[in-house]
Parts: structure tokens; C-alpha cells; sequence
């Protein structure tokens, strides 16, 4: 069983506003030796926000087609919206009711067939750059 997912973040409390938009909550705060830390808990997983001090800027893993690593996170949105571009406006507004701005999209809702299913999947950036996918399948 998967416990969590560690993001390192240049600004925590950012961060922790950006995905509480997007369905988290905090359930533990913490300190990681120097830095301040959290879980955060929603969309059926478990997140860890870490603030780095100095922080340098995330390679472009959806941009660069050589990059090798972790790629990006996965959100399945089917419970939660009628489809993707509706929760997505719903997600905009949430972030200016928190005065955050609208998140970067780095591929606008668009449909992909995966096995015997269709869904529509988007990415955005999170406030560090970091690429996150959303899908929903539709019935």
C-alpha cells in the first residue's frame, strides 16, 4: 500500500493552499529536521508538503521528452465533476476565492482512449512548476 507522495516546495504555505483548492486537508503538521512539513489528506491519497529553504527551480519533466525520473502525479476526478472542463473552472475559481492564481495548463482537457475506456485528461503546474495529471472517465 502506497503511503504517501513527498513534494518538496518552495513555499509551503503556497503549496498547502494550492491543494486544499484541489481536495486536500492538512492531518499532520510537522518539522523534518530544519523545515517545516505536512500531510495532507483527499482525492483518496496522501500527500507530504516540505519546505526547502534554498530552493532551485523543478526540471521540466512534461516539457522534456529526454527527462527520466518521476513524472507527474494522477488525479481521477470521475466522482467529483460532471467532466473535466467543469471542475476545472470550478478549481480556477476556488484558487481566486484563496487569491492564488489560475494554475498553468500544460494540456487543456482533451479525450484519450487507455484500454477499453475513454477519459479526458488535462495537466496543469502546481505553484512549483510541478505537473499534475487529471482524468475522468466517462461513462
Amino acid at each position: 500500500m502506497l503511503h504517501h507522495i513527498s513534494i518538496r516546495t518552495a513555499d509551503i504555505h503556497r503549496s498547502i493552499a494550492f491543494y486544499e483548492c484541489l481536495g486536500f486537508t492538512i492531518s499532520d503538521r510537522f518539522t523534518t529536521g530544519y523545515t517545516l512539513a505536512c500531510w495532507m489528506e483527499g482525492l483518496s491519497g496522501r500527500i507530504e508538503l516540505i519546505q526547502i529553504p534554498e530552493p532551485k527551480p523543478a526540471p521540466d519533466a512534461f516539457g522534456d521528452e529526454h527527462y527520466v525520473g518521476y513524472y507527474h502525479l494522477s488525479f481521477d476526478l470521475t466522482e467529483l465533476a460532471a467532466n473535466l472542463s467543469s471542475w476545472l473552472a470550478s478549481f480556477e475559481t476556488a484558487l481566486q476565492t484563496a487569491s492564488l492564481p489560475a494554475p498553468q495548463i500544460l494540456l487543456a482537457p482533451t479525450q484519450q482512449v487507455i484500454g477499453e475506456n475513454v477519459y479526458e485528461v488535462a495537466f496543469i503546474k502546481d505553484p512549483d512548476g510541478l505537473p499534475l495529471e487529471l482524468i475522468y472517465r466517462q461513462k
